[in-house]
């Protein structure tokens, strides 16, 4: 069924339709972009033109198989229509010459595979909204142009300041003495230097936001940062992605697309979850890395670039070195300086810090700008140990405001891994909420249990350095642990 309603408080965000005649899966996208985007769905060409005609579309997404015609065609007549709306395909493998041969003819943004990936296709709509609004201030600029020269020079500035002081170091929310000041600290000092960057660290934890204040506190800050998800994408469409390619140098090409390396000429390239290409794809992108020029898909000459290349991945990229899964060359090439984001569970103080400048978004863009943390949820914040990292701790947080009545959002509002741990642990960390209630031995308890496991994860469940801590023998300990549910997850 469509969804046409929008509710006001989510009128403000970028407004994303997702044509699909399968309702599980419209519901499964809906649900990884609802976040960050207002999501209108249709199972049907007709119902999608009918929320064409009635919305102004920031992107679609449109599914290749669908009754009585394909998303090639249906996305042929949105470019003839709606040119301004970016097109994505969804397609399985077994379709993807069809899509190749027809992106040119639809005007198609990007093509996303299945089963797509939530990270990867959350990341291709956002930067589809970027190409989108980019585009659209570019017309305006365009057309005032000719008689606004200063005034545009002004907002061009003023742009750049914006940029500069939305991702800067101090950008990077962290409480006092975090670990991560000691990156942020080598990363200043790495920025104003033009070496490749490698940045390692678990997903969610904040590599892209690093990378972008690296950019804008170098002196490549006033050109382009451009960024492509490595993952979950062909070598063919990432070479086009990032090269390029020519008219006619394969079916389908149409017209000439520019690559990713010459828009980000003069400017940075981040290239994130690089350690997921293929072999045969790290030999074609060393070869540009090392010549600074990318040849487009049948291009006869290749084309001189600048760029500087900021990398990242979750992997363990020496380990995939020494395995031969990935290049020793490009390694080096790409890793001239490693810079490596811990993990929130292992900068614990920086969680609240992070927990209060994420409460305070979803309070502004859930239209709830006064909303504030009862005083059990810090500790249940504080025992989690956020596996997601901070893209988990923010959609637990807006879950919370959205679910919380009034004006305050107690702990019973977030998801019960936050307020119970790992599943066998419910009957002994049932929150800090339950140091508020029942008897005393009862609070204690419940408080015993946070800082056991608290002091558990900070040291990575190493029994003895625990015990040392704790005042504990390694014996107290593991009694203490099997008592409250935690022996089974210490052991894991």
């Amino acid at each position: 069924m469509s969804t046409p309603d929008l509710p006001f408080s989510k009128a403000v965000l970028p407004l994303v339709l997702v044509v699909d005649d399968e309702t599980h899966s419209l519901d499964a996208i809906r649900r990884n972009l609802d976040e960050d985007f207002s999501v209108l769905t249709a199972i049907s060409a007709e119902e999608a033109r009918a929320l064409l005609e009635q919305h102004e579309i920031s992107v679609i997404l449109c599914d290749q198989r669908m009754p009585g015609t394909t998303g090639v065609k249906f996305l042929k007549e949105v470019r003839e229509l709606w040119p301004d709306t970016v097109r994505i395909i969804i397609s399985g493998y077994t379709d993807s010459q069809d899509i190749i041969a027809g992106i040119n003819e639809a005007g198609i943004y990007q093509y996303v595979p299945k089963p797509w990936l939530p990270e990867h296709l959350l990341a291709t709509v956002t930067n589809a909204v970027e190409a989108r609004t980019l585009q659209m201030q570019t017309q305006q600029l365009n057309l005032e142009l000719r008689t606004s020269a200063p005034v545009l020079r002004q907002r061009k500035q003023a742009s750049l300041d914006s940029a500069h002081a939305a991702f800067d170091f101090d950008s990077m929310v962290r409480a006092p003495g975090s670990p991560l000041d000691a990156v942020c600290e080598m990363a200043a000092r790495v920025a104003r230097y033009d070496l490749s960057v490698l940045v390692t660290g678990e997903s969610g934890s904040g590599k892209e936001l690093l990378a972008r204040a690296i950019h804008y506190a170098s002196p490549r800050g006033e050109r382009a940062f451009v960024m492509e998800n490595c993952a979950a994408m062909s070598d063919t469409l990432l070479e086009s992605e990032l090269f390029g390619h020519k008219r006619g140098a394969f079916t389908g090409a149409f017209e000439d697309h520019v690559g990713l390396f010459q828009r980000a000429n003069g400017g940075t390239i981040f290239l994130d979850e690089i350690g997921d290409t293929s072999p045969a794809f790290q030999v074609k992108l060393l070869r540009v890395l090392q010549e600074g020029e990318v040849r487009p898909v049948g291009a006869a000459r290749a084309v001189l670039v600048n760029v500087r290349v900021i990398a990242a991945t979750h992997r363990d990229l020496e380990q995939d070195v020494r395995s031969g899964r990935f290049r020793e060359d490009l390694y080096y090439r790409i890793a001239s300086v490693t810079l490596s984001v811990p993990p929130l569970r292992e900068r614990s103080a920086d969680i609240m810090p992070i927990a209060n400048m994420l409460l305070s978004r979803a309070g502004l863009e859930l239209g709830r700008p006064n909303v504030q943390f009862a005083k059990d949820v810090p500790a249940n914040l504080l025992a989690h140990s956020w596996p997601g990292n901070i893209r988990e701790l923010k959609n637990e947080i807006f879950r919370a405001v959205a679910l919380s009545e009034g004006n305050t959002v107690s702990a019973t509002s977030f998801s019960q891994r936050v307020l119970y741990g790992q599943p066998g642990q419910a009957a002994a960390l049932q929150g800090a909420s339950l140091a508020q209630t029942g008897s005393l031995q009862e609070r204690l308890d419940a408080i015993e249990a946070v800082i056991l496991r608290e002091t558990m994860l900070r040291y990575r469940w190493n029994k003895t350095h625990a015990a040392k801590e704790l005042g504990l023998s390694r014996v107290g300990l593991r009694h203490k642990l099997a008592r409250f549910g935690l022996e089974g997850q210490a052991d894991a």
